[in-house]
């Protein structure tokens, strides 16, 4: 019996003209000069600035990253004083960006380079070689502020070269991925990395953007196949994922005869490590959200304690769950706060909660309990 015939692939390397050269290096870089945005990071280029920049916009649009990055450049001005300061103070300037494993990397990375005699590494090898820094991260740091020949492969830049390709394979396997990445290394620009790099990534952002992309003002428009077949928006293909488990937890809001609220510090090892929460945890099957309270508090602090009214409820979506976070009113019956589920606790007065670090569900509990008025009686 002869051998079945194997199935094509969807993934093969695409020719790349002559003529989709110059649109790539002539065409593109035009239009980046002509379109290019005023962002923070552009100005006063180190590898410093470029790398916090580029940690924060792996999961942050670029508009809604400028104030971050602007008030994280205040207080940390240099790669020395965000390696000589605290954890905690690292945290408090990444608030509300989301997604702390990438300012407690930063700030890891920074104590290595330091003791390293302080000079960022310049070679793209070197940069790979840091904690917490992948190739895209190292090509980026490589490119802009070292002017070395590495290109990008970001979101934006996945979704440009998708829909030019138009290619068929789920843009978020391994193997798609490398595709792309050699398709960029073929047609980079030698000597104009950081402009080319720059230019698709503003592509991505101001035209060729995930929904209703502006076809007509894209350079790209001559050489692009997805717009040839009329959907653009068909690209970049995705794998189909698994549904979102919808998760329920229960957090106390625990207060004492002095008007103070107990929070707690989550382990570093954990998800959102080291931030500062109301204290609690996940509902489990046939529990109610008090007596999930209950268990939670004397699991993590040791402390028996009655549950009193609903102060508020919460939803926050996260990468791969949602989540309803129910915040109770909390009194403590007997004990006193021990470190046992969680990194260290605090009695805080109400208005000084806000200068603790905190997740960004607990920062909307933390404004409603701001206008809660008197602590109720229970």
């Amino acid at each position: 019996m002869p051998a079945p015939t194997p199935k094509r692939t969807a993934i093969r390397r695409p020719p790349i003209r002559s003529s989709d050269r110059r649109v790539f290096h002539e065409d593109l870089l035009a239009w980046f000069q002509a379109n290019r945005r005023a962002l923070p990071w552009r100005k006063k280029r180190t590898p410093y600035r470029v790398w916090i920049s580029e940690l924060m916009l792996q999961q942050t649009r670029a508009d809604q990253a400028i104030p971050y990055f602007d008030r994280f450049m205040r207080r940390f001005p240099t790669l020395t004083s965000l390696a000589e300061a605290p954890r905690q103070d690292v945290l408090k300037a990444w608030e509300g960006l989301g997604y702390y494993s990438r300012a407690v990397r930063a700030h890891e990375t920074a104590k290595q380079v330091l003791q390293r005699g302080g000079d960022f590494p310049g070679t793209y090898e070197e940069l790979l070689a840091l904690p917490g820094v992948g190739s895209y991260t190292a090509a980026a740091i490589a490119s802009l502020a070292y002017g070395l020949d590495h290109a990008v492969l970001d979101g934006n830049v996945i979704r440009v070269l998708s829909r030019v390709l138009a290619v068929e394979a789920p843009a978020d396997k391994p193997a798609t991925r490398r595709l792309l990445q050699d398709v960029l290394d073929r047609i980079l620009p030698v000597g104009r990395a950081a402009d080319f790099n720059e230019a698709m990534m503003e592509l991505g952002a101001l035209v060729c953007t995930p929904r209703s992309p502006k076809c007509p003002a894209c350079p790209f428009a001559p050489i692009c196949r997805a717009r040839r077949n009329d959907q653009p928006e068909r690209f970049p293909v995705k794998s189909a994922k698994p549904s979102i488990p919808h998760r329920h937890v229960g957090a106390g809001v625990i207060i004492d005869d002095r008007g103070r609220v107990l929070i707690a510090r989550r382990k570093e090892a954990s998800m959102l490590g080291g931030l500062w929460e109301f204290p609690g945890g996940g509902v489990e099957e046939g529990e109610s959200l008090p007596q999930c309270i209950t268990r939670e508090l004397k699991e993590e602090l040791d402390l028996e304690v009655r549950v009193g009214p609903h102060l508020t409820t919460v939803r926050h979506t996260f990468s791969h769950f949602r989540m309803d976070l129910h915040a109770y009113w909390v009194r403590v019956n007997r004990g006193k706060p021990k470190a046992i589920g969680c990194d260290g606790w605090a009695w805080v007065q109400r208005d000084r909660i806000a200068d603790y670090p905190l997740p960004r569900a607990d920062q909307k509990i933390l404004r409603v309990l701001e206008k809660a008025g008197d602590w109720p009686e229970f």
